[in-house]
């Protein structure tokens, strides 16, 4: 199988089953453990910033994108990135990588964070966050939080805790208490 024998798409709601399934896959039960299944279940993806590759009609890779806030800052996680074994190392992750970081560009996003490996993700326009300016909500080593400035100062307006947008939204929206709650005796 060659690279052109896949076919890039965007991800529709027909593919969920099997990107569940290449996400089970390559992340096992602990992937509902990590910092940034945490900030995903804050709310939805951005499907249409989120892309599959086929082979033969059937989901062997897929990368979502979903928005994130953190201070006054605004952005993209990138994640999970999954590829299925048998397909692996042949350049579709890194092909997919481009085309979401691309088409959330196109769409007008400043930067992409992701937890990932520089050595992956760094010939792909990522690089290490600095250290101490965000915070996951779970443990996650600095040296792999890593984002991609699709737009200058983008990154640095990023500051503090990263949590999903409407999650954010939601606090946002909480009606704030008037007065100090009654004691019960």
């Amino acid at each position: 199988m060659l690279l052109s024998d896949v076919v890039f798409q965007p991800e529709d709601p027909a593919h969920d089953p099997e990107i569940e399934e290449i996400n089970a896959e390559a992340f096992g039960p602990a992937r509902f453990t990590r910092a940034a299944h945490c900030i995903r279940e804050g709310g939805p993806h951005e499907r249409a910033l989120s892309f599959v590759a086929l082979h033969r009609s059937k989901v062997v890779a897929s990368v979502r994108l979903t928005r994130i806030i953190a201070g006054e800052g605004r952005g993209l996680l990138l994640g999970p990135l999954a590829v299925r074994p048998d397909y692996k190392n042949r350049g579709i992750g890194k092909n997919l990588v481009r085309i979401s970081v691309e088409a959330a560009r196109e769409a007008g996003w400043g930067v992409v964070l992701l937890v990932g490996d520089e050595p992956y993700y760094g010939p792909l326009g990522f690089k290490q966050v600095p250290p101490g300016q965000l915070l996951m909500p779970r443990p996650v080593n600095p040296k792999r939080l890593l984002a991609c400035e699709l737009t200058e100062g983008a990154l640095s307006a990023l500051q503090g805790m990263v949590m999903h947008a409407a999650a954010a939204e939601r606090i946002d929206e909480a009606p704030a208490l008037t007065a100090a709650p009654e004691k019960i005796s």
